[in-house]
């Protein structure tokens, strides 16, 4: 790591929105979809590997395994016929398996988990909640060493205009109290954090929880941020917040939790924001699943040739191709731009403004960093200039004054940098 000599001497004042004022009506429910797409991680399956095919059947709420050779799976959230498995590549190249359902009018409901649900256990969550609504990873729970001494629910989001998990802490009080009791019994951690903005603080305590309550300027919302902010800890280089003995899920997840083990039934709607092109927001219920297309007719959204469409907000969020891209149950947000609102990036090289330097939360020279990496420089970037510094908030790109696509150019940039040292590592 290099001494910087760069302070970050200004913060953005860019301020997270709030549900309160809103009307309660936001609560959109979008319809059961035609068709359904679940993707699973990792490549395609050799094809004597595969335990399911096309016009297999599935019910709602089932496991499915894809091959006998791997523990993912996933939850169907309909019932209906498989009718394609393909591959699948997702941002940056990631390999994912796509599975397709066409889907019957009438649910069919599966009862393997109903019949274990009793059990309220981490082992049953393992196996059959990994796809819950706001993807918790129930897996660090159990690997972290040394073992997590807290865990922190996020009634805060992560990303500006987002209001999914505030939606959550104002109208699932109770919920959230009886998950973060789940939550204790299956992890045996007893120091649950609920983090709210401040104006949520009073709903947030009828919980009965620790409350912490912050100011919602971004991106003191993401995790990273949180550490150093709440607890003092800087989180370093090729770590993770769990390797410091804090774990983070999100309310949604943890209503989802208490909602599986007590109705005995794997939660399959997800909650996300969607933002409009006037910058409006409205929450949508979708089944996991959902192509994003059928959330926006469900809107009245109307997209045009030229209009981006977004999973996740605008500063992290990332640029679908297509809006047949499904609904996944780590969605947070689905942002619409029109082409007239859209600033493009540039080739343009970096005029060594220092306005990225100003606004780095992680006080990295990224003047430096994008020259390297604009060079295809991916490893000296992150020996000399903290290319893996980066808390990926976006913050550099939307101040630059020539629009280069900063946040693109760093997130190739580490997953060039894990390929290299994977292929090294593969060979030594």
């Amino acid at each position: 790591m290099i001494k910087r000599p760069f302070f970050a001497i200004t913060k953005p004042k860019l301020r997270g929105s709030r549900i309160w004022g809103l009307p309660k009506e936001v609560l959109a429910e979008v319809p059961l979809p035609k068709k359904v797409t679940f993707l699973v991680k990792g490549p395609f399956p050799k094809v004597a590997e595969l335990m399911i095919g096309v016009g297999d059947r599935v019910r709602t709420g089932q496991k499915v395994r894809l091959a006998t050779d791997r523990g993912d799976y996933f939850i169907s959230s309909v019932t209906g016929t498989i009718s394609s498995l393909s591959p699948y590549s997702g941002y940056m190249g990631q390999a994912n398996t796509a599975v397709s359902v066409n889907v019957t009018e009438k649910d069919q409901g599966d009862d393997e988990f109903s019949r274990v649900a009793k059990d309220v256990s981490l082992q049953n969550a393992l196996k059959y909640l990994a796809s819950l609504p706001g993807a918790p990873d129930f897996g660090s729970l159990v690997s972290s060493k040394p073992p997590l001494e807290a865990l922190v629910v996020t009634g805060v989001d992560s990303d500006l205009l987002v209001t999914k998990n505030q939606f959550v802490v104002d109208t699932e009080a109770e919920g959230l109290k009886q998950g973060i009791e789940t939550l204790k019994k299956i992890s045996g951690i007893q120091r649950i954090i609920l983090l709210v903005p401040n104006y949520l603080k009073v709903k947030a305590e009828k919980t009965g929880a620790e409350v912490k309550a912050m100011d919602p300027l971004y991106p003191s919302t993401l995790p990273r941020m949180v550490m150093k902010n709440l607890f003092g800890k800087a989180v370093p280089v090729g770590k993770r917040c769990e390797d410091l003995g804090i774990g983070f899920v999100s309310a949604e997840a943890v209503v989802a939790l208490h909602k599986a083990f007590s109705e005995g039934q794997v939660p399959i709607h997800k909650l996300v924001t969607v933002i409009k092109k006037e910058g409006s927001t409205v929450q949508a219920r979708a089944r996991i699943g959902t192509p994003v297309k059928d959330v926006l007719n469900a809107l009245n959204i109307e997209t045009s040739q030229g209009d981006r469409v977004v999973l996740g907000g605008p500063m992290a969020g990332l640029a679908l191709f297509s809006e047949e891209a499904p609904v996944l149950a780590d969605t947070e947000a689905i942002l619409v731009q029109d082409k007239a609102q859209i600033v493009p990036g540039s080739d343009t090289h970096c005029v060594n403004c220092g306005e990225c330097v100003k606004v780095c939360p992680a006080k990295m020279p990224v003047n430096m960093l994008i020259r390297y990496l604009e060079n295809g420089r991916f490893e000296e970037a992150a020996q000399g200039y903290d290319l893996l510094s980066c808390i990926e908030c976006g913050l550099c790109t939307y101040v630059c004054i020539v629009r280069i696509p900063i946040f693109q150019y760093i997130t190739l940039g580490k997953q060039e940098v894990a390929r290299i040292r994977s292929a090294e590592e593969a060979h030594a």
